[in-house]
């Protein structure tokens, strides 16, 4: 009886950290691992905001072309680009997935 009540005291814990945080984009297949968390949902935010919608892909800490963070995003008409931000969310360039 204490297992099933940890499981599902458990299940009910994930369950609410990912109603209350949002759940954050996970990794590419290049083996970046995802970023995760508020600062990954501000990201996601600002680069969806960028591109008027769409979906985002991957989060990622970035450093090309001086940003802070890649956003990978499949667009409302079915495009993939990267969206990069500096450190405050700011857009810095949007630039055609190299994997399109």
């Amino acid at each position: 009886m204490r297992k099933r009540s940890a499981a599902v005291a458990a299940g009910l814990g994930i369950a609410a950290a990912i109603a209350v945080g949002g759940v954050a984009v996970a990794s590419g297949d290049d083996g970046d691992t995802g970023v995760t968390g508020a600062q990954a949902d501000e990201a996601t935010a600002a680069a969806l905001d960028a591109t008027h919608g769409g979906r985002a892909d991957s989060v990622e800490r970035d450093s090309e072309n001086g940003a802070t963070w890649e956003v990978e995003v499949t667009t409302e008409q079915g495009r993939t680009v990267d969206v990069r931000l500096d450190e405050h969310y700011r857009l810095i360039v949007i630039e055609g997935d190299s994997e399109d």
